[in-house]
């Protein structure tokens, strides 16, 4: 960095989140159940505590594919210019029949040329290296994306958030009830670890060892999996049967650069 340029990391600076669920926070509520905070809030509010004052947008919707938030979040980033995009899309797709990590990767490539092109910095993300219950026949197609995901950001000089390397969140502590979403645990964990790459200093550490507890009981266990195939897995999979998604009704919850403040 020159000497002209300004910091990355300022009073001011303005950061747009995009993406589905995980970028929504889907799975860490605020107090009251008036939405979700997420990793991307709880990230905003690192920026705003060591610089004083940014400008935050977050335009993620749950449920939303690649070519959706291709085609509805990144023309309004592209309008705001913002010093910094943090961008995760494609998990879904993949989660649907046929899906195509190589194409993904190709759309994720044009799409961040565009923003750096813009003037954009970027964060990219893979995810997490879980491989136990519905993900073990999944896991290579999302190891082959995230291979794709680390050399699009080293193309473009992209921030990367290496998930599949933290080990702290394949505890189970760290996923919500549906096993989808991360808890509030995981999305306070990764917003530190986000802060870290950014070069931002945080109080807490994102890979503090979890406290011991027991094994939990077969029986509980087995309980535990029938309440999760009824509420959980059991309607994830109607709504892909019908074309359904979790985000049809749903809105972008900052569609707008607004104020985050180190006294919020």
């Amino acid at each position: 960095m020159s000497g002209s340029e300004e910091p990355l990391v300022r009073q001011g600076m303005s950061l747009v989140s995009v993406g589905d669920s995980f970028t929504e926070g889907v799975g860490d509520p605020y107090p009251g159940g008036e939405g979700f905070r997420g990793w991307a809030d709880r990230l905003a509010e690192h920026l705003a505590d060591h610089v004083g004052e940014i400008g935050y947008a977050n335009l993620a919707v749950r449920g939303k594919l690649m070519r959706q938030i291709v085609t509805d979040q990144v023309p309004p980033v592209l309008a705001m210019a913002p010093d910094l995009v943090t961008l995760s899309a494609g998990g879904n797709d993949l989660l649907r029949p046929g899906g195509d990590p190589e194409r993904m990767a190709r759309i994720l490539d044009h799409t961040v040329g565009r923003l750096r092109a813009a003037g954009s910095q970027v964060v990219l993300f893979t995810g997490v290296n879980v491989t136990t219950g519905y993900m073990r026949g999944t896991i290579g197609l999302f190891a082959r994306y995230y291979l794709h995901v680390r050399a699009v950001a080293d193309k473009h000089g992209c921030f990367l958030v290496d998930q599949w390397s933290m080990d702290a969140l394949t505890d189970s502590r760290a996923w919500d009830e549906d096993r989808l979403h991360m808890s509030p645990e995981g999305h306070r964990r990764l917003a530190l670890r986000a802060a870290e790459v950014l070069g931002v200093p945080v109080a807490d550490r994102w890979d503090e060892p979890w406290p011991e507890q027991g094994p939990v009981p077969w029986r509980q266990a087995r309980r535990d999996d029938l309440t999760w195939v009824k509420d959980s897995l059991g309607p994830w999979i109607g709504r892909r049967l019908t074309g359904r998604s979790s985000g049809d009704t749903v809105t972008a919850k900052r569609p707008e650069l607004t104020p985050v403040t180190k006294d919020r």
